[in-house]
């Protein structure tokens, strides 16, 4: 199957261990200490009762052995029994009072620090990045943490307590018991941590990585459902998601194999610690030195040990997938933004617009050669500059350069005078409107997305800035008006109702410099007319950089810029180039001849 997800080999390199992983959870744990405090040190306690059960018991058998002739020590130790039981579970469950609003803030900073960071990864992280794979691993990195944490806090290390002091107690009393015992509880821990990481534990994230890739083909496929009906090629993607789940099911199966392997094998030691515990103390009661309560009480602490090491080897098993499903966020955490804001920068100061590129030096991280190479250039307040060019001559990188998506390797880019590596990322783009050619608009209302450029924007502001736009009439026609819902990309608007949508935004931005992404490229007579006529209002008073793809639309720029590779090979107006006759007159004859 050809596709175009993360080479998995590459993957594998970058993963974590599960130190490193538990080291990222940990890091949460400390951040409400008081509650993990509070949780720990009453499971503690609950855990003396626990311990304390095995002895009521023999407490318990010793007084009813004695016959009833004398009832009353058989029922003190029958309250004993009862109270050590109620204390355990009444102390047990108020530790979860502390446990349960630590993991759901936990679960809740781990979404949001994660969501933070993969925000501030590069334009270029994003393209190399299925979104809905994404999605997919912050999601199950939630889920993941309260596994560990369950297993760690709830199960694991009160069950280390109570083995070992088990342990501890059989080997004062019957040194014989307490060295088998202990060597069991010490072989089947051990097993089930080694044998889960270097058996269990690769294909569990083979595993892991193909669920993100099945929500990564999902959302593709149901991102492009337009495309795929229009084609009539349901069938086909039905049969390569079927590909991709067929993967995953094969490796699922694996891997819930081998942790089924390690069950069956740990099972086994339980039988054995089984057998030996009651087999050396019954041989210990033939020659007298066990008597009926000794025989209680190792039946009791059989129990107990074969419930916490039951509870052990799921948790453990739990808590390896818990590791794995947290690895990618844990992963992200360690990953620095490809563009990072300076030490130090201030906010943009946005004044009249202008723009220098000064010596600047760029290539993309898969080029050999520079695309900008020494390039220098200014754009004057106000001027309105029209970038044309064949398809990678370097017309999107000015742009993308512009508004710092990327870093230069050499030279810099002054708008107002500074710098744009020297002032912070979000405060630059707000200076800087955007309208694209495919304006991709929020899943949410008409209002929402057109206050999107200015949240704080009231109902008046709002329907003005539509005004301008030229989309206040086909809003107002909608059933719900300005509370409608757009779909997914916008998809409920027909293409020029979304441009306008996003003229409106870049109305309410006000910011001093605009971008113009060929906004009227796809749409008919009509429509084009309405919105050329919004952006030219919109134009007015800002510098205004206009890709071009048809050259009919930029016959009013102050100048026009003609690249190629990197360079800017003509500049002029309109019909000063087109007398010249060189690249922008070959252009201009290409465009009009197939108009």
């Amino acid at each position: 199957m050809t596709d175009h997800y993360e080479d998995e080999e590459e993957n594998r390199k970058r993963l974590l261990s599960n130190r490193q992983v538990l080291g990222f959870i940990s890091g949460y744990w400390r951040r409400r200490a008081w509650l993990l405090a509070g949780a720990v040190g009453l499971t503690l306690i609950a855990i003396g009762f626990d311990l304390a059960l095995p002895w009521a018991a023999g407490r318990l058998v010793d007084a009813v052995a004695a016959g009833p002739s004398d009832p009353d020590p058989a029922w003190r130790a029958w309250a004993l029994f009862v109270g050590v039981y109620l204390a355990f579970s009444v102390i047990r469950n108020t530790a979860m009072r502390f446990l349960i609003p630590m993991s759901a803030n936990n679960m809740k900073d781990m979404t949001d620090d994660a969501f933070r960071r993969v925000q501030s990864f590069s334009a270029d992280w994003h393209a190399d990045t299925f979104a809905g794979a994404t999605v997919r691993r912050l999601s199950r990195a939630m889920w993941g943490y309260d596994t560990v944490t369950d297993a760690a806090l709830i199960w694991f290390g009160p069950a280390i307590v109570v083995l070992v002091g088990l342990c501890g107690m059989m080997l004062l009393r019957w040194p014989p018991v307490g060295l088998f015992a202990l060597a069991v509880v010490a072989l089947y821990i051990a097993s089930n941590i080694v044998l889960t990481s270097i058996y269990a534990r690769p294909s569990n994230q083979r595993s892991v990585a193909l669920d993100s890739r099945i929500g990564g083909a999902l959302a593709d496929s149901i991102s492009s459902n337009a495309t795929v009906k229009s084609f009539g090629a349901e069938p086909r993607e039905e049969g390569r998601i079927a590909e991709v789940t067929e993967m995953w099911r094969r490796a699922t199966i694996r891997s819930w194999n081998r942790f089924t392997d390690l069950w069956l094998l740990h099972n086994l030691l339980l039988v054995a610690l089984q057998a030996g515990l009651t087999g050396i103390l019954v041989w210990e009661w033939t020659r007298g030195r066990a008597g009926t309560g000794d025989l209680a009480f190792a039946i009791t602490a059989f129990m107990l040990m074969t419930g916490y090491l039951r509870n052990i080897g799921e948790n453990i098993r739990m808590a390896q997938r818990g590791l794995d499903d947290v690895e990618d966020v844990a992963r992200y955490a360690r990953m620095a933004p490809q563009v990072l804001d300076a030490a130090g920068a201030r906010p943009f100061r946005p004044q009249l617009g202008q723009i220098v590129f000064d010596r600047v030096t760029f290539r993309y991280k898969s080029a050999e050669t520079p695309l900008y190479d020494g390039f220098s250039l200014a754009i004057a307040p106000g001027e309105r500059v029209a970038l044309v060019g064949a398809t990678g001559a370097g017309k999107s990188t000015f742009v993308k350069l512009v508004q710092r998506l990327y870093d230069l390797e050499g030279g810099r880019i002054l708008i107002d005078g500074q710098d744009v590596a020297a002032v912070t990322q979000g405060s630059l783009r707000r200076a800087i409107a955007v309208v694209p050619q495919d304006p991709a608009l929020f899943h949410r209302t008409i209002a929402e997305n057109i206050s999107y450029a200015r949240p704080g924007a009231t109902q008046d502001e709002i329907v003005l800035a539509a005004r301008r736009a030229r989309a206040h009439e086909f809003i107002a026609r909608l059933p719900k008006g300005y509370d409608t819902l757009v779909g997914e990309r916008g998809v409920k608007l027909s293409g020029g109702e979304r441009q306008r949508v996003a003229i409106a935004r870049a109305f309410l931005a006000d910011a001093p410099i605009l971008v113009l992404d060929e906004a009227t490229s796809s749409l008919d007579v009509e429509t084009e007319r309405q919105v050329q006529a919004a952006m030219e209002e919109l134009m007015v008073g800002r510098t205004t950089i206009v890709i071009a793809h048809r050259l009919s639309t930029i016959r009013g720029a102050d100048r026009i810029l003609v690249f190629e590779n990197g360079r800017i090979v003509e500049e002029g107006r309109h019909a000063e180039l087109v007398r010249r006759g060189g690249a922008y007159a070959r252009l201009h004859a290409v465009t009009e001849g197939v108009g």
